[in-house]
């Protein structure tokens, strides 16, 4: 059963933020990271060899954080009923040809090109870092499930239609996109992560063309949260096979900068495309959908504080 609130609540309810998802994303993730960042700081006594042995297993626990704020907030604001709906719904690999392919060709492509692209300049190939590209099918997987994936859980799956609705398609993503780079701050400074060679400013607009693109990748299965899963997990997998980042202290990155500026560009033009055809209807429903009371189990309706 549904419970529509007053006008006077619609409006009471649009002006809240999700504050409670971001809080428990946050503490979650960088609690579990927090070890690493000390230990990388020399204030941990922790052989840095272990850390970098660390920083993997440890990534994949607090790469659930925002999976963990999701589930608590559906559970504090919509009830047991709606932890099971929502992951009855991650049953449903029903998400069309566009997202099952398009990140495939459009991630694949990118990022080959900015791997190759410096090569006619002179710059020296980087070999890839998988052991073998037969592997690579296999680490496709594990990214969906366990390395990225499991992200989207919390990010698309979950909070992204309530900052939709109160900023719009652009605004909402954007937002995202930043917050979601923030998220990944305590990377930057773990030894043996790839993040510690990148640049911050161009991870943010790194993860704000991802948002973008991710979102429309999300819109055209029918805002299917396995969707959300599969788009990530290419995105990640696709970075080993071809290396953007040169893992080397001090050392330039063209590729790097080639890439941000590529998935960028990506992502303002789905977006576009995304505008095109969202007409005003549209929007008004996911509105509508938006201010729903948290009593409800819906598992469509995102929670507003």
């Amino acid at each position: 059963m549904i419970l529509h609130p007053s006008p006077e609540g619609k409006v009471e309810q649009l002006a809240r933020f999700p504050y409670r998802f971001f809080v428990v994303t946050f503490v979650w993730s960088w609690l579990v990271w927090l070890p690493l960042v000390l230990a990388t700081a020399g204030i941990l006594p922790v052989d840095k060899s272990l850390v970098s042995v660390l920083s993997m297993p440890v990534s994949i626990l607090a790469a659930f954080g925002p999976a963990v704020g999701a589930f608590v907030c559906l559970k504090t604001l919509h009830g047991e009923g709606a932890v099971r709906q929502y992951l009855r719904g991650l049953l449903d690999f029903r998400l069309g040809w566009q997202a099952w392919f398009i990140p495939i060709l459009v991630l694949g492509g990118s990022t080959w090109l900015a791997w190759i692209l410096p090569e006619l300049w002179g710059e020296p190939r980087v070999e890839m870092f998988l052991p073998s590209v037969w592997v690579f099918l296999p680490y496709v997987l594990f990214m969906i499930l366990f390395l990225g994936g499991q992200e989207e859980l919390g990010w698309r799956g979950y909070i992204l239609d309530t900052l939709e609705a109160r900023l719009g398609a652009w605004l909402g993503n954007l937002l995202l996109g930043v917050i979601w780079a923030f998220w990944h701050l305590p990377l930057f400074f773990i030894q043996g992560t790839s993040q510690t060679f990148m640049p911050f400013a161009g991870f943010v607009l790194l993860m704000t063309g991802y948002s973008w693109f991710f979102s429309w990748v999300r819109q055209v299965s029918g805002k299917r949260t396995w969707a959300g899963l599969i788009v990530h997990g290419w995105a990640n997998a696709f970075v080993p096979l071809f290396p953007t980042v040169v893992m080397v202290e001090g050392a330039p990155q063209p590729r790097y900068w080639i890439w941000v500026g590529l998935t960028f560009v990506i992502g303002l033009i789905t977006m576009v495309i995304r505008s095109r055809k969202t007409n005003p209807e549209d929007r008004r429903r996911s509105m509508e959908k938006s201010v729903v009371s948290p009593e409800t189990a819906a598992i469509d309706l995102p929670p507003t504080t």
